[in-house]
């Protein structure tokens, strides 16, 4: 818990530092900043903008930049704030190693103002470094004789900071034998000695540990150790003891030539030469001398041949110790050698079933095993064993045999192969084992639908597209594999507005990608609703849906169309009547319009594109409507013709124009009179049609009234030819019946034509009802006209006041003669 406190109270003192660091004086154009090391990057130093009488917007601006000396730069300029700023960490140690003070000097340029400004940084220091000997373990050799107060050097620290925070003192741990004793020299430097307090006996304590701390003076305090090992010297006066009377060890058989068995060991409690002792072999039969080497000077027993459980399972033999003074020391070793399972089991494939469908049931065999271990007792008895983690399981069979079979179902989309591993064990001890490994393909059977990654999809196209046009593509993915995976595209056929789906779209059957079979029309079809269908190879074939929605974009391809005023094939308007008191901003008319586009295509403004006399009338630009733009005078011209444009915002935009004439008049008699009384000179095309039109008009009318004077004598006439057939009774008998074609004729004219006439004969009032004409052919032959007819002639008007009015009928209806024409004989 001690190296967290230190790193916050380290933490706590770089934030202290640069606080009270940001001091900074100006004095003859050098700028002074203190700053402790180890602060992180971006740590504030000082506000250079502030120092420089400048705004922190303004040293991009005047160009201020720090100015290299050659040295990695330690510092850079923080544009947002103004402040200079640490580049990364500073190492004081490694900057001016252990100089007192540590200054680092950099310039500030200011280009825009052409000055140079000095900065001096001070980099404080922090008690961030232990102290540190050159070694961590340290001998020293003392002869036993040695006087009491005989000084050893011992190694110094060294502490890279300054001040307090490098190093102050040593401290030894406590011993009767030792103690420290602190030189001084004239640089300051601490020289520590170890100090012999009194005299050593080797026999007694042979060596001393003693601890060596080196501290230094910082907050917190900081130290480090070294060990010193002192060694006490002596003489030859004991003879080799081994640490165990027997040494016994077990080998395996199968011991490698050369394996270390095991290490024998002997002890002279003497000093230098007199304690070395050298190991041989001291009682060991011919037999057993070429199994076995021994290390005279280390006293390890290794094998030099192969061991065999079966020639000899007991080696036993004696060795011997001896210094150099000729001091004796002796021991037993004891080896056992003991029987290994140094075979392995074989593992054959009798037979294997690859590949095996993915549908097969649990409890199929996949393959047959034969195993055999060469071994005896338990090291030849075997056992057999599968991963758990796959689907299949070892079953004994008959003998050394074992079957493999599947105990789950096999998904041949999540895992088409197996690599198997078997492994047979012996019971031996250690076990030995073998594995072999079994590849097992799964074979594909169609049990998988094809399937769209989404569950609906929609596509956009552009009115006024081409026929053949991609529209969109559609994939579905099966899992399976060959043909079962193979995918055909269908569109299910459907009806869109009485037409088969089929005249619109088309699919390709092995892309998937949609087609436009026609040039669709926004305004006529805005979209359509398809259900692709992805079927598979496989037997039987499995098929999915997927709903596609096909949306037709608009493009501006309508030309507004203009509502009122309405347009006439020859481009003119009605008049549109404006009073001459009228102010500004009097509503004359309003032009309506729309367009069969939709959104911004649809967006329509109106403007005045032409005038008789401009700035007599505006237009809105988004209503229409037409109003006075100043109130009217009599300067102003009777009639004002403005031609408006509608256009839309489509790209590109399409426009279309009507042309309004305006009447600037108070009454519609104030009109007729206007109207007289322009000259008809100014356009005379103008000036014929309105003669052409009052001729047809009096035309018209004249066919008009003859026509009703027509009908008026052919009632007349067939009421009298009644009274004179019931007054003569028979008299008509043996008269031709051609002689009556002629009344026939017009009564069939009348009912042909539909007319009623009413009239009584001495009276004027009569009734008239004149529908649709449906012409006729020949009413009245002018044959029958020229011939005296009879009928006519003997008829006798009683009812008329005088004869003339029967002439006058004849010669009327000799006036038909032929397809509805009048010809006035």
């Amino acid at each position: 818990m001690a190296a967290p406190k230190n790193y916050q109270r380290r933490g706590k003192l770089v934030l202290l530092y640069t606080l009270l660091g940001t001091l900074w004086e100006i004095g003859r154009g050098q700028i002074h900043y203190s700053v402790p090391e180890e602060s992180d990057k971006g740590s504030f130093v000082g506000n250079i903008s502030k120092d420089l009488n400048l705004e922190s917007q303004e040293l991009v601006k005047h160009g201020v930049r720090i100015v290299s000396r050659g040295r990695t730069q330690l510092f850079a300029l923080d544009w947002r704030t103004g402040s200079l700023i640490t580049a990364g960490r500073i190492d004081r140690e490694e900057i001016c190693t252990q100089s007192t003070q540590c200054l680092v000097n950099i310039n500030i340029l200011v280009e825009g103002r052409g000055k140079l400004f000095g900065i001096e940084i001070e980099i404080t220091d922090i008690n961030d470094n232990n102290p540190k000997f050159q070694v961590e373990n340290l001998e020293v050799k003392v002869n036993e004789i040695a006087a009491p107060g005989t000084h050893y050097p011992l190694p110094e620290a060294v502490d890279p900071d300054v001040g307090m925070n490098s190093l102050q003192s040593y401290q030894l741990s406590p011993n009767h034998y030792f103690s420290l004793e602190v030189q001084t020299g004239d640089d300051g430097t601490l020289h520590p000695e170890l100090v012999l307090e009194q005299a050593l006996d080797r026999e007694e304590e042979a060596a001393h540990h003693l601890l060596l701390i080196a501290s230094d003076g910082g907050d917190p305090r900081r130290s480090s150790t070294v060990h010193i090992h002192v060694t006490v010297l002596d003489t030859n006066d004991n003879a080799p003891v081994f640490t165990q009377p027997i040494y016994r060890v077990k080998v395996p058989e199968n011991v490698a030539p050369g394996t270390l068995l095991l290490t024998v060991s002997a002890s002279d409690p003497d000093e230098g030469a007199n304690g070395e002792v050298a190991y041989r072999f001291w009682k060991i039969s011919e037999k057993q001398s070429p199994l076995f080497h021994l290390n005279e000077n280390t006293g390890e027993i290794s094998t030099a041949g192969s061991l065999d459980y079966e020639e000899c399972a007991f080696y036993e033999m004696e060795i011997q110790a001896e210094d150099v003074g000729a001091l004796l020391g002796r021991t037993k070793v004891l080896i056992s050698v003991e029987d290994v399972n140094d075979n392995r089991p074989e593992v054959i494939i009798t037979s294997l079933f690859s590949p095996v469908l993915e549908n097969t049931l649990p409890g199929t065999v996949i393959a047959f095993l034969n195993v055999h271990d060469r071994d005896s007792g338990k090291n030849g008895q075997v056992v057999c064993y599968a991963p758990h983690n796959l689907p299949f399981q070892l079953e004994k069979s008959i003998d050394n045999y074992y079957r493999l079979v599947t105990w789950n179902y096999l998904d041949r989309e999540k895992i088409p192969m197996y690599n198997i591993t078997v492994t047979a064990s012996d019971l031996g001890t250690p076990s030995l084992s073998t594995e072999i490994h079994i590849t097992l393909y799964v074979a594909d059977t169609n049990d998988n639908p094809p399937t769209f990654p989404h569950a609906s999809y929609s596509a956009y196209i552009p009115e006024n597209n081409p026929r053949g046009a991609s529209i969109f593509t559609v994939m579905a993915h099966d899992p399976d594999s060959g043909n079962n995976a193979q995918v055909t595209y269908s569109v299910t056929e459907d009806i869109i507005m009485g037409s088969p789906v089929s005249s619109y779209v088309s699919i390709n059957s092995d892309t998937g990608v949609l087609y436009a079979l026609c040039s669709f029309d926004y305004e006529h079809l805005r979209d359509l609703q398809l259900l692709v269908t992805a079927r598979d190879s496989g037997d039987p074939p499995l098929s999915s849906n997927v709903s596609v929605s096909i949306f037709v974009l608009d493009q501006n391809d309508n030309v507004p169309e203009i509502l009122y005023p309405t347009l006439p094939t020859d481009g003119s308007t009605g008049v549109e009547l404006a009073p001459r008191s009228a102010e500004p901003g009097y509503l004359v008319t309003k032009v309506v319009a729309v367009d069969r586009d939709s959104g911004q295509n649809a967006w329509l403004s109106y403007r005045l594109l032409k005038a008789s006399e401009p700035g007599l009338f505006v237009v809105g630009l988004h209503t229409g409507e037409v109003r006075t733009a100043r109130a009217l005078q009599d300067r102003d011209a009777l009639k004002q013709s403005l031609v408006v444009a509608v256009q839309d915002h489509g790209q590109p935009p399409l426009s279309a124009t009507v042309t309004l004439t305006v009447v600037v008049a108070d009454s519609i008699p104030a009109v007729l009179a206007d109207l007289g009384s322009i000259r008809t000179s100014a356009n005379s095309d103008d000036s014929d049609l309105t003669l052409y039109l009052v001729v047809a008009v009096a035309a018209v009318s004249c066919v008009f009234l003859a026509f009703v004077i027509v009908l008026l004598a052919l009632r007349l006439r067939r009421w009298h030819s009644t009274r004179l057939l019931q007054s003569s009774g028979g008299g008509l008998v043996g008269v031709p019946a051609s002689h009556f074609v002629g009344v026939d004729g017009v009564q069939a004219f009348l009912e042909k034509y539909s007319h009623e006439v009413s009239l009584t004969a001495d009276s004027q009032a009569n009734h008239e009802i004149f529908p649709h004409p449906n012409y006729v052919d020949t009413l009245i032959s002018l044959e029958s006209c020229e011939k005296n007819d009879p009928l006519l002639t003997s008829v006798d008007f009683h009812e008329c006041k005088d004869e003339d009015a029967s002439i006058q009928v004849s010669s009327v209806l000799c006036a038909f003669s032929f397809s509805g024409k009048l010809y006035f004989l």
